[in-house]
């Protein structure tokens, strides 16, 4: 994986509406994988706090979501 991908990757997981599905989809990366490179690609202090904001959080998660589609779109996340 690029550097392009991996900076990609951490900017979808700090958006809040992107799901964790929306990045597998894109990168085949699943939850668990996402977090490794989170853990891996940014400063220990950022990873939990990142880690704190998207615990239990449902739109990260598209089985908890209330809704299908979020306000708040990238113009890369219409591609999916």
């Amino acid at each position: 994986m690029d550097k392009n991908d991996i900076s990609r990757i951490i900017e979808m997981a700090w958006e809040d509406r992107t799901p964790f599905d929306a990045i597998k989809t894109q990168f085949g990366l699943n939850e668990d994988d996402v977090k490794k490179l989170m853990r891996k690609n940014m400063k220990s202090s950022s990873y939990r706090s990142w880690r704190k904001r998207v615990y239990g959080r449902k739109t990260k998660h598209l089985g908890k979501r209330d809704f299908l589609i979020g306000r708040h779109k990238s113009s890369d996340q219409n591609k999916l």
